[in-house]
């Protein structure tokens, strides 16, 4: 297991460095910050002076090694709009989209696995059918319209929610979360159900193809020869064999959420990582743009480290394979 643990921590390592050339030439050609940061009617000189100040006037490897050596000492640059480290930026709008990305993907789970396993159970009922039919809507309903209905009905027909912010926050070990307040929920219920709904119907169809799939293995009809009841057998074995697959699921559904919350975020004007690198590439704000897209490399590469580490405990074949 410790050189599992190893060989795929080099490989992060390769691959880190491998999408941090990637994704600093993509930036690089999508456009040229200083036609937006100066005047049209700048002279020369000071384009000149402000195209030196940033380094931009340096060959382009010289610029991805400069990159380079500031991203080992943990510094990704200054924003060219904000005018702030990079890193205090991410941090400030990290809480907000972590907070929204995690209960959008805990509801989907939650709610989504015990509904598919029921829908498995007894496939051929009436609830089973509706249920089948709401995830085929979660799979072909844009998230976007999605999200602007859910603001018209409950936001502006009915009132209960509020049609976007964040709300009021708590100050927890320094960091600003609104789940914790009556007033942050309000704000946070609409962009987390319109967040978790290709999620949800993905964690039904999962748990109910799983659970059709066991219900006919030998190891159920060996528990209720047994004499378990059906709820332990869904509980205890069928449950547990559809967690790997259900695990893997969550952990890329999770980075993907976290990485791709662009729309819901820009719906419901929430302020986190997604209207920042919105605003950042309207603004060709490149250290911005360059450090949101290694954050969400790096997060790929975390969960699905864990992701693996998670196999070995649920499924102790693998810990013997790789001893």
């Amino acid at each position: 297991m410790f050189a599992f643990i190893l060989q795929r921590l080099w490989q992060a390592v390769i691959v880190v460095f491998a999408m941090s050339a990637l994704v600093f030439c993509g930036v690089y050609a999508v456009g040229n910050p200083i036609d937006v940061l100066i005047s049209p009617d700048a002279t020369q000189d000071i384009r000149a002076a402000v195209i030196a100040q940033y380094g931009l006037d340096q060959p382009l490897w010289h610029q991805y090694f400069a990159f380079l050596g500031r991203l080992l000492h943990g510094d990704f640059g200054r924003s060219l709009v904000y005018n702030m480290p990079v890193s205090e930026l991410i941090l400030s709008r990290l809480p907000a989209t972590l907070e929204l990305t995690l209960i959008a993907v805990i509801f989907a789970s939650l709610v989504g696995i015990p509904i598919g396993m029921y829908a498995g159970y007894r496939p051929h009922s009436i609830i089973s059918r509706a249920i089948m039919a709401i995830s085929i809507l979660g799979f072909s309903v844009p998230t976007f319209w999605f999200g602007l209905m859910l603001i018209m009905v409950f936001a502006v027909q009915f009132g209960i929610t509020p049609a976007g912010g964040r709300g009021e926050t708590v100050s927890l070990f320094g960091v600003e979360f609104s789940f914790l307040t009556a007033d942050g929920w309000a704000h946070l219920v609409l962009p987390a159900l319109n967040l978790s709904l290709f999620k949800f119907s993905l964690m039904i169809r999962l748990a109910r193809a799983g659970t059709r799939e066991l219900m006919l293995s030998d190891t159920v009809k060996f528990a209720r020869a047994a004499g378990l009841s059906e709820f332990t057998v869904l509980s205890r074995h069928v449950l547990r064999l559809i967690s790997i697959p259900l695990v893997t699921v969550f952990g890329l559904e999770l980075a993907s959420t976290l990485a791709f919350a662009v729309v819901t975020e820009t719906i419901f004007s929430w302020p986190g990582l997604g209207k920042l690198i919105i605003d950042s590439i309207t603004s060709l704000d490149r250290p911005v743009m360059v450090a949101y897209l290694m954050l969400v490399a790096f997060l790929f590469i975390v969960i699905n480290l864990v992701v693996d580490l998670t196999y070995a405990l649920l499924d102790p074949r693998l810990r013997k394979g790789r001893a």
